[in-house]
């Protein structure tokens, strides 16, 4: 297992990765012991600080989180989601092909361990509100404050 932690305007936040790819972007997450690096954690590193700059509207990463496989399927709709987009529970699980699955998505949508890169913050209430967000409600705003201010550019 690998573990880097990189300062970012969210506070900290820890890259986690397996041989088969990143397992685990926290926010958050105080340095635990000294970082040790990989490729694919100095990777992950570099796109997640591009992101913070507005430089990088999609990760292209190789991705190892572990779950079941309604949860990757869950977890791979919402990797679909654009840069600066927004959608509901209920669109994911359209998405999904199981309309009546809405609370089982928002559940899944929780479980999400690759933070940012899996957008899990993109879903939002479908009345609009900001819903809950493993990594904070103010960081959830933060992200989308942040995707609206750099997508409205390009």
């Amino acid at each position: 297992m690998y573990q880097q932690t990189i300062d970012s305007p969210l506070g900290p936040v820890q890259i986690c990765a397996n041989a088969q790819g990143i397992s685990q972007i926290t926010l958050g997450m105080q340095r635990d012991g000294p970082d040790l690096s990989s490729a694919l954690t100095q990777l992950a590193a570099s796109q997640l600080h591009h992101y913070f700059a507005g430089q990088l509207t999609h990760f292209s990463l190789p991705l190892a989180a572990s779950g079941t496989v309604f949860q990757h399927q869950v977890w791979q709709a919402l990797s679909l989601l654009p840069f600066g987009h927004t959608c509901s529970y209920a669109n994911i699980a359209r998405q999904i092909a199981n309309p009546k699955a809405v609370r089982a998505v928002g559940a899944a949508n929780s479980k999400n361990p690759i933070a940012i890169v899996v957008p899990c913050h993109r879903v939002i209430g479908a009345n609009g509100s900001l819903t809950g967000y493993a990594g904070g409600l103010d960081n959830k705003a933060w992200l989308l404050a942040h995707e609206r201010k750099f997508a409205a550019r390009s």
